[in-house]
């Protein structure tokens, strides 16, 4: 049984971001990283890609290539969790233990949690589509272009998701597509919400409203997908409230699948009723195991599953366990701060930052409500250069 000061479960955003910050101390603790992928991927980066900007592949690094210098990796994945006894179980059998354990596994997106999604996505002719995994990111593109008449539906679920303007986003870049080539009258747009309003912050909301106007985007409320009869290319969707299914025609369809905490976690002590891991949301240390701290999509943490939160919650959970470790009392607190870069159109971006209270926390000395080049150029070109050599090597920007 091989023993480990501080435990990261989860080589993603906040796993690698937390280890390189955790490493790059003064006096750095023993960090040990437990994840089975080979491959790291630049999310944020799917929705240009989806709609014919960038290659898939720009998104895609070597895992090995960002294991924070003096840090160990375990290519495994964790079976369950026994935080009485500060251990945990890989899918190997091994047990590893720990003084400090950090859980950042991401959020699990459930392919099956929408009947015939999983046998159609990415396949020719079925007109489904998705931006949420590389495997499948392709066929947006291919669908987009191909459409030259017809319906095409954008769902969004109404489980938590990671980055809760995508499904939007993509929506309204295929919109822009179809308006650029003469299309726009041709293609009937529908963005179907499982849930009541475009945007959770107002300023921002009122922006976006306004951009689906000028596209002519239909929205629908409260309703989740459910099915896809996809022979007679038909969603099933059902309304939040009245439990009523509706069909709806399309001729391609962006699915956002539900999403959830990882089963592992859901069925561990560390989770609350919902299945995420239970943390206090300003010190991201858990509620009842002063050793185990969580920060990103994994997290209870009542704000965006964001990249850009990650950001703000991994200084905030490094300077914590470094005091945990210490017997110091927690230093640092996270105030809720997310940031969303809503793409509007080819060009142009609204880049939306909130706190917990849903109250903008802007970086710029303009109105971020407004749609802007700079801000769709930060997002293609500067944020993915700072996220790979900035946040993944644990520096502070």
């Amino acid at each position: 049984m091989a023993h480990h000061e501080v435990l990261i479960v989860g080589g993603g955003s906040a796993g690698i971001t937390v280890g390189a910050m955790l490493r790059n101390q003064s006096n750095p603790p023993g960090v040990t990283i437990i994840d089975p992928s080979e491959k790291h991927y630049y999310q944020p980066i799917w929705t240009l890609v989806g709609a014919g900007v960038f290659p898939k592949e720009v998104s895609e690094r070597k895992e090995a290539d960002y294991i924070p210098p003096g840090a160990a990796w375990i290519k495994d994945a964790v079976a369950s969790f026994d935080p009485d006894n500060n251990a945990l179980t890989l899918t190997s059998g091994a047990t590893h233990t720990y003084d400090v354990l950090v859980v950042a596994s991401g959020i699990q997106i459930n392919w099956d949690g929408v009947e015939g999604l999983k046998e159609s996505i990415g396949k020719p002719g079925t007109g489904v589509c998705s931006n949420y995994s590389y495997e499948t990111v392709d066929s947006t593109w291919e669908n987009i272009r191909a459409l030259k008449k017809g319906t095409a539906l954008f769902t969004h679920p109404s489980t938590p998701i990671k980055c809760g303007g995508a499904p939007l986003k993509i929506t309204y870049l295929a919109a822009d597509h179809w308006r650029r080539n003469g299309l726009a009258n041709q293609v009937t747009k529908k963005f179907i919400k499982g849930g009541g309003s475009i945007f959770s912050v107002k300023k921002y909301a009122d922006s976006l409203t306004k951009v689906a106007d000028r596209y002519g985007v239909e929205r629908v409320w409260n309703m989740d997908l459910v099915a896809l009869k996809v022979a007679e290319k038909k969603a099933v969707f059902r309304h939040l409230e009245t439990g009523e299914e509706t069909e709806e025609a399309y001729d391609m369809i962006h699915v956002t699948p539900p999403m959830g905490a990882p089963d592992f976690i859901k069925n561990s002590p560390l989770a609350d009723a919902g299945g995420w891991v239970d943390v206090d949301m300003h010190t991201t240390q858990h509620v009842r195991y002063p050793n185990v701290f969580s920060l990103g999509d994994c997290s209870n943490l009542p704000t965006s599953k964001t990249g850009a939160a990650i950001r703000k919650q991994a200084p905030t959970t490094t300077a914590n366990v470094m005091a945990f470790l210490a017997g110091s009392d927690l230093p640092m607190s996270y105030d809720g701060y997310t940031s969303c870069p809503l793409v509007t159109g080819y060009g142009s971006l609204i880049l939306a930052e909130f706190d917990y209270n849903n109250e903008p926390m802007e970086s710029f000395p303009f109105n971020q409500a407004e749609e802007r080049y700079s801000m769709y150029a930060l997002k293609a070109y500067a944020l993915p250069k700072m996220y790979w050599h900035g946040m993944l090597r644990g520096r502070e920007f």
